[in-house]
């Protein structure tokens, strides 16, 4: 798993603290220190992260029939506990493989926009160039001239 992945884990659990009555009674008398047993919803949302990192593109929809889950349920689930929209993250990983694919790779915009999961390359140029403020074409020739 990612550092990135484990960050939001992490920032989840101490956003959920607070400083309770609760709180200031364990003032009085320290609490053994916390273990990391992963609740099922971590586990859950683990087993989402490694989904998406083992076969992209994914979709909602198949994340949500592969974990047995309801749509809307898969979404508010990854939200509550890691504080990112599931949408957004998996649509930042296919725009990073696109700028991947078209800096290492000499396949046509419409293949890398295939391989992204994107049905039709103008939905996808229209994606990339609202991510990256420049369209696929540019970002190539420009990535390419960076190397030279």
């Amino acid at each position: 798993m990612s550092d990135w992945n484990c960050r939001i884990i992490t920032s989840k659990k101490n956003r959920s603290r607070s400083n309770s009555s609760k709180a200031r009674k364990s003032q009085a008398h320290p609490a053994p220190p916390e273990m990391s047993i992963p609740t099922a919803y971590e586990e859950r949302v683990h087993r989402i992260l490694g989904m998406i990192a083992s076969k992209p593109p994914c979709t909602i929809d198949e994340l949500a029939l592969e974990l047995n889950l309801s749509h809307s349920h898969l979404l508010h689930l990854f939200k509550q506990q890691t504080g990112v929209c599931l949408g957004h993250l998996l649509n930042e990983k296919r725009m990073q493989k696109a700028a991947d694919l078209l800096t290492r790779s000499h396949l046509r915009i419409k293949e890398i926009a295939d391989a992204v999961g994107y049905e039709h390359s103008s939905s996808f140029i229209r994606a990339f160039e609202r991510h990256f403020r420049q369209a696929p074409q540019f970002y190539r020739q420009q990535s390419r001239r960076m190397k030279s």
